[in-house]
């Protein structure tokens, strides 16, 4: 899985200014990000009497609406899902994912912070840097606005650089954290076995479905 990192503040403290600074930033060193909004709110994207309203209404599991500018995936769900659950329809082709909200995720945390919409956010697990317009007692990295240049340094050295090269191992559903042995064990056999096949070339990726009943 790709390195997330979730941008996490109060309400009109600047998330949204942060994260489109950054994918710009971010996307101008060469690096492919994505974004996930969490919308407290509800979506309304699937309106009543679409075709894709009518193929989620007769039962589909899931449902891809797709054009010539743009892929929407919906997908039905009975309650908020995890970070984690929403950033695997990705896949692996991208080098960082850039998350606005889910301040309860495990993820890595960025916090805005403005004096004038209230005090820094509590309790906050994760935080390793914090963008505020006044110095604060804080134990994480902390950055003005403007300095979007040096926080995409820390985001790059931390966070992308070490992940270009990973291996991404899911059982029943649930990423497992490899140490370097098995992980190391697992490429080195996959890499064999597929380099083995007739026609294969330069091995750059390996994608491996496999289900038990």
């Amino acid at each position: 899985m790709p390195a997330i990192v979730s941008i996490v503040g109060n309400s009109d403290s600047g998330k949204t200014t942060l994260v489109e600074k950054l994918l710009r930033e971010l996307k101008g060193r060469g690096y492919r990000v994505a974004t996930v909004k969490h919308a407290a709110g509800g979506i309304t994207i699937d309106q009543p009497d679409t075709d894709s309203w009518r193929h989620i209404r007769a039962g589909s599991e899931a449902t891809i609406v797709s054009s010539p500018e743009r892929i929407v995936l919906i997908k039905p769900v009975a309650a908020d899902s995890t970070l984690d659950e929403i950033t695997r329809f990705f896949g692996e082709d991208y080098d960082i994912i850039l998350a606005e909200g889910f301040k309860q995720a495990d993820a890595p945390k960025i916090e805005v912070h403005r004096r004038e919409t209230g005090p820094p956010l509590a309790d906050i697990k994760r935080l390793f840097a914090i963008v505020t317009d006044e110095p604060l007692e804080t134990s994480a990295r902390q950055f003005a606005p403007d300095e979007v240049k040096a926080l995409a340094d820390l985001i790059e050295a931390g966070f992308i650089k070490p992940r270009r090269e990973r291996l991404s191992l899911y059982v029943n559903g649930s990423l497992l954290t490899l140490s370097v042995f098995p992980g190391e064990f697992i490429t080195n056999v996959l890499l064999a076995m597929v380099a083995s096949l007739k026609g294969v070339g330069k091995v750059k990726d390996v994608a491996v479905f496999l289900r038990k009943e």
